[in-house]
């Protein structure tokens, strides 16, 4: 079982900056392919940023620009740094591994990220 943990959230002004970092447990990690997800208040859960293995990303027009996601093995450890940050991207992040475009895992706690003046 693999668990995942993420952190980096906090109050941001808009057109401000985080990066977020997901810890995972376990030795797939290396292998795995990795996804960023948000829910915000009475949304569905979306995926804004993907990597694979090798290192491919893909980003949702949404965040495409702004967000960039990147993987350290050695640490099995995920990233999202986000930039430009809008009132929109308030939400709730969260971690996953991915297979076949879903989510694999049970969530984590995500971290708060609240984009406000």
């Amino acid at each position: 079982q693999v668990q995942l943990v993420e952190s980096g959230g906090g109050l941001v002004q808009p057109w401000g900056s985080l990066r977020l970092s997901c810890a995972a447990s376990g030795s797939i990690f290396r292998f795995s392919t990795m996804g960023w997800y948000r829910q915000a208040p009475g949304k569905q859960r979306e995926l804004v940023a993907v990597i694979g293995s090798g290192g491919v990303t893909n980003y949702p027009d949404s965040v495409k620009g702004r967000f960039t996601i990147s993987r350290d093995n050695a640490k099995s450890t995920v990233y999202l740094q986000m930039n430009r940050l809008k009132p929109e991207d308030t939400a709730v992040y969260y971690c996953n591994v991915l297979s076949g475009g879903s989510s694999v895992y049970p969530w984590g706690p995500g971290t708060q990220v609240t984009v406000s003046s």
